[in-house]
C-alpha cells in the first residue's frame, strides 16, 4: 500500500473549496486518466479512469462528510484505494487542501511506477488543476452541504 498526500492553497473561501470538492462528477475535469464519476446516492461513487493505460473502474463509499471540513472515503470494490481530503481555512480567501490517499498498486508495471513517483506527480498535478479550476470561477459549480458521520455508513 502506496500512502499520498498533496496540499495546495487555493485562493477562495473555505466553502467554496470544499462545496466544489463534494461536487465529485466535475472531477474529470481536473483529474489526470479520470474519465466518469458518477454518484449514485449520497455516500456511493463509481468511478472510471485509465491509468497508466489499463482501463479502472471502482465502487467507493464514503465514510464520513463534516462541511468545510472533511471528505474521508474507502474503495469497497475494484480498484483498492481509501483516502481523505482536509479544508483548512487560511484566510477569508485562502483555504489549504489537503489530499491523503492510501492505494494498492495493482500488478508489477503499476508497482514500478509507483515506485519511481508517478503516482505522487499525478495527484500534485490534479491539485494544482483543482487550484486553476476553482480560481478560474471563483465560485462553485455546486455543492452538497450534508453531512455523513462514521456510524451513518452502511
Amino acid at each position: 500500500m502506496s500512502t499520498v498526500t498533496e496540499s495546495i492553497d487555493v485562493n477562495v473561501p473555505v466553502q467554496v473549496a470544499y462545496n466544489q470538492w463534494t461536487q465529485f462528477e466535475e472531477f474529470p475535469q481536473f483529474m489526470e486518466g479520470v474519465e466518469s464519476v458518477h454518484q449514485s446516492d449520497d455516500t456511493t461513487l463509481h468511478w472510471r479512469a485509465n491509468i497508466w493505460g489499463v482501463n479502472k473502474e471502482w465502487e467507493a463509499r464514503i465514510t464520513e462528510q463534516i462541511p468545510d471540513q472533511r471528505i474521508a472515503w474507502t474503495a469497497t470494490q475494484g480498484a483498492t484505494n481509501s483516502g481523505v481530503v482536509t479544508f483548512h481555512r487560511i484566510s477569508d480567501d485562502t483555504t489549504r487542501v489537503t489530499l491523503q490517499m492510501d492505494v494498492e498498486p495493482d500488478g508489477p508495471m503499476e508497482g514500478i511506477g509507483d515506485s519511481l513517483g508517478f503516482l505522487q506527480r499525478r495527484v500534485k498535478g490534479d491539485m494544482e488543476r483543482f487550484k486553476q479550476f476553482i480560481e478560474s470561477r471563483g465560485q462553485e459549480t455546486g455543492g452538497w452541504r450534508g453531512q455523513v458521520e462514521q456510524s451513518n455508513v452502511r
